[in-house]
């Protein structure tokens, strides 16, 4: 089961005008993200602009927060439900190692479908594979609405027990496609952008199983925002983080509710005036993420986490997760409260009571995982 995470071979730094991550001024170890194709205005926006198109010496400042558009319809399951899909080429049809393929799209009958995303799941644990990095995985209106598909489908379904998002290349993430923020689009289509955006960063945190971001690369701007929105982070040591929209004139203003909420207020606030990337490791420190590993290591780590969230009951830990993000925006009186009052429920359920006769017996519990109740 891949990880999306390929090791990716270096090659020399771009130089002024190329487009390409940088010239070495980065302090992250480098990597070779592919260059921009014809119509890719995504991304990396560059610092003192030298030539290009406006491209310069290599610096990562800008990419733009993500979109979504809100779905009307049904979500293609794992299972087998159908979507219209192009008419097949004749060639075979090409494996994915077991993922599910969402979000296609057919320029033509002549040109390759696009994955946007890929998705499986296997023992209670669902893999999300972003899957455009020739785009360095863009959070464009196609990308956040295929994400939004496939964390929501089945999700009531008890064999759901986590979600682990991850991303093929060396980004994670560059944040939004630039064409999608043009004045062409106007006001109202602007509008319906970031209430997309943060309906779907608010979704990672509203349902009631844990998500975790595996990040093997930079993660900018919105990019960023979704490492924040997870409930548990793990990345490599070559990961690096930044929110550079105020080096375009766009201040990452919705990336900084995601933001502000995981570190420290002015360390997100260094971030956001600056634009400068943070180490993986500053990363950790903030409190940004949760754990930094080898690159060997990462898929390892993270499945490790996953399937330790998978010994516990779901319903347990649904309420867990949604009455620590209630409590959390309360002050201190009105979350031990709601803290009390959810440990009472907790003990009503099925589950809770067998927890502790399993403690009280030495034996191991064995959940119902459903969300029946032990007494009133």
């Amino acid at each position: 089961m891949g990880s999306g995470q390929r090791p990716q071979t270096p090659c020399p730094h771009s130089q002024p005008g190329e487009g390409g991550v940088g010239d070495g001024r980065h302090r992250q170890p480098p990597f070779a993200p592919p260059p921009l194709g014809t119509g890719d205005s995504n991304l990396f926006l560059i610092l003192n602009g030298g030539g290009g198109g406006g491209m310069g010496e290599g610096r990562i400042v800008a990419c733009l927060p993500s979109l979504l558009r809100r779905a009307g319809g049904g979500c293609l399951s794992h299972t087998g439900v159908m979507h219209p899909q192009p008419a097949p080429p004749p060639s075979p049809t090409p494996q994915y190692g077991g993922l599910t393929p969402t979000a296609t799209r057919s320029l033509s009958t002549q040109t390759p479908i696009e994955h946007l995303t890929l998705r499986e799941q296997t023992n209670g644990i669902r893999r999300i594979i972003l899957n455009n990095p020739k785009k360095r995985n863009a959070l464009s209106l196609s990308m956040i609405n295929s994400l939004r598909d496939d964390i929501l489908t089945d999700m009531n379904n008890n064999d759901l027990r986590v979600i682990i998002i991850s991303a093929k290349g060396p980004v994670f993430s560059s944040g939004h496609d630039l064409k999608e923020l043009t004045s062409a689009q106007g006001r109202d289509y602007h509008t319906k952008v970031f209430q997309a955006c943060s309906e779907v960063m608010s979704l990672i945190q509203d349902i009631p199983v844990p998500v975790i971001a595996m990040v093997n690369g930079v993660a900018t701007a919105a990019g960023c925002q979704l490492v924040a929105s997870c409930d548990i982070a793990v990345v490599t040591e070559k990961s690096s983080f930044a929110t550079p929209g105020v080096n375009v004139g766009l201040f990452c203003s919705t990336p900084a509710v995601a933001i502000g909420r995981a570190v420290p207020k002015k360390v997100a606030m260094e971030m956001l005036f600056t634009g400068n990337p943070i180490s993986a490791q500053d990363a950790l420190l903030h409190g940004l993420v949760s754990k930094v590993v080898s690159e060997e290591r990462l898929e390892d780590e993270t499945l490790a986490i996953a399937q330790r969230i998978c010994q516990a009951s779901r319903p347990v830990v649904a309420l867990g997760k949604a009455t620590f993000h209630r409590q959390m925006a309360q002050g201190r009186d009105a979350a031990y409260a709601t803290a009390s009052s959810v440990m009472v429920d907790n003990l009503a359920l099925r589950d809770g009571q067998e927890g502790v006769r399993a403690f009280i017996e030495k034996r191991k519990p064995v959940w119902t995982n459903s969300a029946e109740k032990a007494h009133e």
